[in-house]
């Protein structure tokens, strides 16, 4: 009964909301009302988990019918300004039918191979789908048109952000967690600054960043030509940094600490220097826990990221806060959507990396 779709006359302006069966032609209303019927009623067959799967599905493929013919008919009588977005109706549909789908596949427990190809294939339909052309009538996918190029640049930017970050906090928070388990004074000066970091809020902590580089790139002959400023992509990659030092450093720690006495003794037993037991006994042991924190730091880099947008470190949050300053909540989508997409991508398969990890080998003893 909420509204399915918003008409305006142009990309800012407050529009007029559209009821589901206003959307659409009369068949194409039917066939979606048909498929998301059908596809939570599906969804109730508790003991079928891959026919609640199937139903999510069809739940989603019906909406997004509705929405893509709804768009070109909405804008057939409107004028070249014109914009379509999905309303609210639409957004609670497709959350409840994610909702469906994650919690079938989770009841599913698929192993790392059908999750990765599950994945796989849910990307493909999705790319096949905006490939179609069948979603460029939507708002969204105007702002898309008009800023491609800026928008695969931001998309680098905004990886190189995260992965950036992580690697170089995982070249660091390695040795330090492994530091910090062999020494317990270490253990207690590094984890208490670390937390202490982690407690800044996100805004604080870029803030931060602003004047210190600033310094740094006028203080130190060289470190502006290389890109160290005070806006820009330095400091917002340096705060990231330092938010995934604790991840890292813990998980390590606590990964380390958890592995049996017992194997670490025969470890020594067999002759193994101390280098050769944490290369082949103690790190092996302990990666699932460390890949654990790396799939917390990765997904938090992620989010975090957006925020670059404000001290100019570029990022899918350039479109967010751009979107924000023109009232112009499509640019916002085009900036946020992504940014979930390839948290929730991100997430699962480091899951599948760390499920590979706790996996037995063949032939061992469960």
């Amino acid at each position: 009964m909420l509204p399915f779709g918003v008409i305006r006359e142009n990309r800012i302006v407050l529009g007029e909301d559209v009821a589901l069966w206003a959307m659409a032609p009369p068949w194409a209303v039917s066939v979606t009302l048909a498929a998301v019927v059908a596809g939570l009623a599906m969804g109730l067959v508790r003991s079928r988990q891959w026919l609640r799967f199937a139903g999510s599905l069809v739940g989603v493929g019906g909406i997004v019918l509705t929405l893509t013919i709804g768009a070109r008919a909405l804008l057939a009588d409107a004028g070249e300004l014109a914009r379509v977005s999905p309303a609210i109706g639409f957004w609670l549909l497709l959350l409840a039918l994610l909702l469906l789908m994650a919690d079938a596949l989770s009841a599913m427990r698929p192993g790392p191979g059908a999750r990765f190809a599950i994945l796989v294939g849910l990307l493909g339909a999705f790319g096949a789908l905006l490939g179609s052309g069948a979603l460029m009538d939507l708002s969204v996918m105007q702002e898309y048109a008009g800023r491609a190029a800026s928008f695969w640049t931001a998309a680098q930017r905004h990886v190189a952000l995260a992965i950036g970050s992580l690697a170089a906090a995982a070249l660091v928070g390695f040795p330090l967690g492994i530091l910090c388990h062999r020494r317990a004074k270490a253990r207690g000066a590094v984890l208490p600054v670390l937390s202490l970091l982690q407690t800044i809020p996100s805004l604080a902590m870029f803030g931060l960043m602003i004047p210190i580089l600033s310094w740094v790139g006028a203080s130190v002959p060289g470190a502006r030509a290389i890109g160290i400023a005070g806006i820009g992509f330095a400091p917002a990659f340096l705060a990231l940094f330092l938010y995934s030092l604790l991840p890292v450093v813990s998980n390590t720690v606590a990964g380390l600490g958890t592995l049996p006495p017992a194997t670490l003794e025969a470890a020594t037993g067999m002759g193994m220097t101390t280098r050769q037991r944490l290369m082949r006994v103690e790190l092996p042991l302990a990666l699932p826990v460390i890949l654990a924190a790396i799939r917390i730091v990765l997904v938090q880099n992620i989010g975090l990221a957006v925020i670059a947008g404000l001290i100019g470190g570029g990022g899918f949050g350039t479109f967010v806060f751009q979107g924000l300053n023109q009232t112009a909540t499509d640019l916002i989508l085009l900036g946020a959507l992504p940014t979930v997409l390839m948290a929730i991508v991100a997430g699962v398969l480091m899951d599948i990396c760390v499920d590979l990890t706790r996996r037995a080998p063949k032939g061992a003893a469960p």
